[in-house]
């Protein structure tokens, strides 16, 4: 049951992973897009461009960035402080892992999740709105603030369930 569960968590991150990779591509091609039409419409003495086509790649680049976390922390690419920890053998760094997960990563999920409920209820209520002319609603984004936080959440879990089952023998830790 546990391996199941393990497992059906590494096909959607990976899932996750391969969408946030998407939307950069997309946002880059936008970004791009944007560039040339701005370039032809200044030649033209035309606005080819639009706010919106702006918000757009900050809004895919939010999404990458806030969805893809979970996916960072399941591959093991996030930024760690590497000085003593490559030295050390695997049960000390699943020992290391497992008492970060619980001292910071789980209580900074909680406190996102908890601190940015009022800041998207808010906007939620206001059907937030870019003030810029032609701009995108923001409250469709905001609500990623917190469902990050949460899948976050859950792969810090998750990855103190994996060290908890190796340190104890009960798996192999991938």
């Amino acid at each position: 049951m546990v391996e199941r569960l393990l497992k059906w968590t590494d096909v959607c991150n990976k899932r996750l992973g391969q969408l946030c990779a998407t939307l950069l591509l997309l946002m880059t091609v936008i970004g791009a897009l944007n560039a040339v039409l701005r370039y032809i419409g200044k030649s033209m003495g035309q606005n080819l461009t639009s706010n919106a086509m702006i918000e757009i790649q900050w809004q895919l680049f939010s999404v990458s960035f806030l969805l893809g976390a979970a996916y960072v922390l399941k591959e093991d690419k996030h930024v760690r402080v590497d000085v003593l920890y490559g030295k050390l053998s695997r049960k000390r760094k699943i020992w290391i892992d497992l008492i970060g997960s619980f001292v910071f990563l789980i209580p900074f999920c909680l406190f996102g999740i908890w601190s940015s409920w009022n800041y998207v209820s808010n906007s939620w209520s206001l059907g937030e709105v870019s003030s810029a002319a032609g701009g995108l609603p923001l409250y469709p984004i905001k609500t990623l603030i917190p469902m990050s936080f949460f899948l976050l959440l859950l792969q810090g879990l998750f990855n103190a369930l994996r060290a908890f089952l190796f340190l104890r023998g009960g798996e192999n830790e991938s």
